[in-house]
């Protein structure tokens, strides 16, 4: 089989595909994980992967990143749906709640008794 340089050809169990879906790795969607530990309330991101599907990338993320129980939810988030706000924009984006003084109790003291507040 002759094939020119630019053509790669990919076949059902080639190490560059996955389960026989014929599809590349190197366009498998990028997938943000984040995982809540056993203690934690929050989901912290942990890291990224690659997958065909988020089903698949679920189940990566389970056997990557939770071998060792450490987490009880994971979320997976397509990067490509992932909107931020950009450091260098930082001034005046959060500008607007810095007039809002009212917001954070700095006028009074908080009880020692009143918890997560």
């Amino acid at each position: 089989m002759s094939m020119s340089d630019d053509t790669t050809a990919h076949v059902e169990g080639d190490p560059a595909t996955d389960l026989g879906t014929g599809t590349p790795q190197a366009t498998w969607p990028l997938y943000e994980v984040f995982v809540r530990g056993k203690r934690g309330l929050n989901h912290v991101h942990v890291g990224s992967l690659h997958a065909p599907d988020d089903r698949m990338a679920l189940h990566n993320a389970r056997n990557l990143y939770t071998r060792r129980n450490e987490g009880v939810s994971i979320w997976v988030v397509r990067a490509d749906a992932i909107t931020a706000s950009s450091p260098e924009e930082k001034d005046p984006f959060f500008a607007p709640s810095g007039d809002k003084v009212y917001r954070h109790p700095t006028f009074y003291s908080i009880p020692d008794d009143v918890p997560h507040l």
